[in-house]
């Protein structure tokens, strides 16, 4: 499962994200990873959660990202949630055909080994193409 929590700046995209988290946490069984360009994070989620500061492997891109999912879950096959905060900045795109590609190899790769994917997209969600669309919550 995938599903993109869009907005614009300011509509609380992030707060409930963070609800969703902390719900997940009593809810679920596996291991939560959060991935944010920096730890703004830090101090709103729940110890149980794993933060990653993506921008200190300095990686950028949906290829870099894809393999670094991938290494994340061959090092840990009990992951079944992963929080992506700003989609648009870890892509280092505004690109919405990269950004639905990306969420397409999410819904893959989730489906194969048992991972959801929640994300944050600072974009107009009346103005999203359909590709985006069937992911928004």
């Amino acid at each position: 499962m995938v599903k993109l929590i869009a907005g614009l700046s300011g509509t609380g995209k992030t707060k409930k994200m963070l609800d969703e988290i902390n719900e997940a946490v009593e809810k679920e069984s596996g291991s939560l990873v959060c991935i944010e360009l920096k730890t703004s994070l830090r101090f709103d989620l729940n110890y149980k959660v794993r933060l990653i500061e993506y921008q200190a492997y300095g990686l950028e891109g949906a290829e870099s990202l894809k393999a670094f999912i991938s290494g994340l879950h061959a090092g840990n096959f009990d992951i079944s949630h992963i929080y992506l905060k700003g989609i648009r900045r870890l892509l280092a795109t505004d690109n919405s055909d990269e950004i639905a590609d990306f969420c397409a190899w999410c819904e893959r790769f989730g489906a194969d080994n048992g991972i959801s994917f929640t994300m944050t997209a600072g974009l107009d969600p009346e103005k999203a193409p359909a590709k985006l669309k069937a992911y928004m919550a």
